[in-house]
């Protein structure tokens, strides 16, 4: 029997796994956490149908748990990889046919933005910071106080040169009114503003659900960037920006500030450039051999691509990637 590693235990190797599993090819997952899922465990609902995270990972775990010919390897990590061969870091060497290469991306670190204050005022924090309030079941500031003014900044790490992070991450925008919306769900009274460059509601959902932020919800959108954030004598916080629509400045006093934080390409992708003969783009995300004929394929022979290590993707991008690469797998091993 074909045997297929697949590196990276998110929704993307998952998927890819059960493809394959379902087409007869053994497959082995590692994942160097402890336990699958990736990103999506760390999320609470999902756009646009605020379906719960937790609902369809458990769904993938339960599919896992009885597909055949699947074996996982958690807490195992791969530091040399070939189309024959994976060695982990403990030095085993696992024998396969080809490889998928699933590990997804890194969440920008918000500490960078100094000017944010992110790590230096209480009530600064991230998009992902916020998931996992929302998941405890309360969202508080520091003073365990509920939140009255929230603004919410779009594109922090996100097209913006002065960190070397130009690509857009094209999932922030629709996050942000997600979790706009989530907000109001749990504090109606509250005010909530998204501080946007460009809104980019690009999926099918999306701009219903834009709209419903707006005239349900009363969410306010901002054209314009937070230029600086200063505490204030009651611990409250200042932002300053800019309504590009009106040509305006604008101070406001705000409980929280929530960075939505963009995608960034894993570190391991430049070693898998150097050491393994694959290219990256100038994003730092893995070069794909064809952008349209060979989007899961790689520059080498038996080494395929799935989810958002290319590219920044969205959940259901990243499932339906799985499923294409385990395909172009299946195919590359008829001809073996």
């Amino acid at each position: 029997m074909k045997h297929t590693i697949i590196i990276g235990g998110g929704i993307a190797g998952m998927q890819c796994a059960l493809t394959l599993s379902r087409q007869g090819v053994a497959t082995t997952i590692i994942e160097k956490e402890n336990d699958l899922g990736g990103k999506l465990r760390n999320w609470h609902v999902l756009f646009p149908t605020f379906t719960p995270a937790d609902e369809v990972l458990s769904q993938m775990r339960h599919k896992l748990s009885t597909a055949t010919n699947v074996t996982i390897k958690t807490g195992c990590e791969a530091t040399k990889i070939t189309p024959t061969a994976v060695t982990l870091a403990t030095g085993e060497e696992l024998k396969c046919d080809a490889v998928v290469i699933a590990t997804g991306f890194t969440l920008f670190d918000a500490h960078i933005k100094e000017e944010y204050g992110y790590g230096i005022y209480d009530n600064v924090v991230t998009s992902a910071d916020l998931e996992q309030m929302f998941n405890q079941g309360e969202v508080k500031l520091s003073t365990g106080e509920t939140p009255r003014r929230v603004a919410i900044l779009h594109c922090v790490g996100s097209r913006d040169e002065k960190v070397c992070q130009r690509h857009c991450s094209k999932v922030c925008c629709v996050t942000g009114v997600k979790q706009a919306i989530e907000l109001k769900r749990l504090f109606p009274a509250a005010d909530v503003f998204n501080f946007y460059m460009d809104i980019r509601m690009f999926g099918p959902g999306y701009e219903e659900m834009y709209r419903e932020a707006q005239q349900a919800y009363n969410v306010h959108f901002v054209r314009g960037r937070i230029s600086e954030v200063s505490p204030t004598i009651d611990n409250r916080l200042q932002i300053k920006a800019e309504d590009t629509l009106t040509g305006r400045p604008l101070k406001l006093g705000v409980d929280m500030l929530v960075l939505l934080i963009g995608m960034r390409s894993n570190d391991l992708n430049a070693t898998l450039e150097a050491e393994s003969g694959l290219k990256c783009q100038p994003s730092g995300f893995m070069q794909p051999k064809d952008s349209f004929h060979g989007n899961v394929e790689s520059g080498v022979e038996g080494i395929f691509y799935a989810g958002a290590v290319t590219a920044p993707k969205n959940v259901g991008e990243s499932m339906n990637e799985g499923t294409t690469a385990a395909m172009a797998v299946v195919e590359w091993l008829s001809k073996r």
